[in-house]
C-alpha cells in the first residue's frame, strides 16, 4: 500500500472510531480527571452551596484517610471478599458452564436460564428473600443445617457470619453472567481434543487440567479480571443486606466512600477514597496480567 493509501486508512479510522473516542474521553476520562482534582480539595457541602468556599488542601484528605481506623477496616473486609470471594465464584461460574456444556444434562436451554435469572433479578427483591432464607429463627439455611445437628447461626447479626453470609448472597447473584462467558468459549473447544484424551485413559479431572483450561486460559483470565474488579466495587449487597454492620464488619471501601461523600458531605475525602480504590484494582490487574503472561495463558 502506498503512503497515500496508508494515510487515508488511518484518517478513515480515526474518523469512524472518533464518537467511541469521544464518548469515554466524556463520560470515563473527565470524571477520572474531575475525582483526582477534587481530592486534594476540601469539597464539601459549603462548597456546594458556593464555589468560593473550595480549598486546595494537597495530600491532607490521604493523610486523614490513613489515620482513620474505620478505613482500614474497610480495606481489610475488602481483601477479604476479593480474596475468597473471586476463587469462590469464578470456581462456581466455570463448574456451572462446563455443567450446562454437557452431552448427558437434558433441558440444557432451562438450566441456563435458570441459573442466569438470578443476575438479572432485582438486587432489592433477592437480598429480601435472602433475609429471609438466612433468619436465624425461620430461614431455610439454618434449617437445614439443624438436619446435621448444626446449631442456628445468626448469619446477619454475627460478626464473623456476616461477611460470609454476603460472600454466599454476592456468589448466586453474579455467577450467572461469568458462566455465560465460560459457556461461549467451552463451546469453542475441540471435542475431538477431549475424546482423545478420554480414549488415552485420562479421567475427568486430568482432561479439565490438560485440555480444557488451557484452550480457554484467556477467558479464564478475562473472567478474573472482571470479578476482581467487582469485588474491590462491592456496595450493593452489603447496603441493602446489613447497612455495613454488624460492628462493621461488612463496611467495604465503596461503602466507606459513599458514607464520605453522600453521608457525611466530605465530597473531597470520597474522591480520595474513590482514586485510592483505583489505583488498587489497576495495581492488582497488572499483577493478573503479568502472571498470565508468565503462564503462557495469554
Amino acid at each position: 500500500m502506498s503512503a497515500v493509501g496508508r494515510v487515508s486508512e488511518a484518517r478513515a479510522g480515526w474518523a469512524m472510531s472518533s464518537p467511541a473516542l469521544a464518548a469515554i474521553i466524556l463520560f470515563f476520562v473527565l470524571p477520572a480527571v474531575a475525582s483526582l482534582f477534587l481530592s486534594f480539595t476540601d469539597f464539601d457541602i459549603y462548597a456546594l452551596a458556593d464555589i468560593g468556599n473550595l480549598r486546595f488542601v494537597g495530600f491532607q484528605n490521604y493523610e486523614r484517610l490513613i489515620g482513620n481506623p474505620l478505613f482500614w477496616k474497610a480495606v481489610t473486609n475488602t481483601l477479604l471478599f476479593v480474596g475468597f470471594g473471586v476463587p469462590f465464584i469464578v470456581a462456581l461460574s466455570l463448574f456451572a458452564a462446563m455443567l450446562v456444556n454437557s452431552r448427558w444434562l437434558k433441558w440444557s436451554p432451562v438450566w441456563r436460564v435458570a441459573l442466569f435469572a438470578p443476575y438479572v433479578t432485582t438486587l432489592v427483591a433477592t437480598a429480601v428473600v435472602w433475609r429471609y432464607l438466612l433468619h436465624t429463627r425461620y430461614g431455610l439455611v439454618n434449617y437445614l443445617l439443624s438436619l446435621f445437628g448444626i446449631a442456628p447461626i445468626d448469619w446477619l447479626g454475627d460478626p464473623n457470619a456476616s461477611l460470609p453470609a454476603i460472600l454466599i448472597f454476592v456468589g448466586w447473584k453474579t455467577f450467572g453472567y461469568n458462566m455465560i462467558i465460560f459457556l461461549a468459549a467451552l463451546q469453542t473447544v475441540p471435542r475431538e481434543l477431549d475424546e482423545a484424551a478420554r480414549i488415552d485413559g485420562a479421567n475427568w479431572f486430568t482432561r479439565l487440567r490438560h485440555v480444557t483450561l488451557p484452550a480457554i486460559a484467556p477467558t479464564v483470565l478475562l473472567v478474573s479480571v472482571l470479578t476482581v474488579a467487582g469485588m474491590f466495587q462491592l456496595f450493593a449487597e452489603p447496603y441493602v443486606m446489613t447497612q455495613g454492620g454488624p460492628a462493621q464488619s461488612t463496611v467495604t471501601i465503596l461503602y466507606f466512600m459513599y458514607e464520605e461523600g453522600f453521608k457525611w458531605w466530605n465530597l473531597g475525602s470520597g474522591a480520595a477514597v474513590a482514586f485510592l480504590l483505583f489505583l488498587c484494582i489497576l495495581a492488582v490487574t497488572l499483577v493478573q496480567l503479568r502472571l498470565a503472561r508468565r503462564s503462557g495463558a495469554i
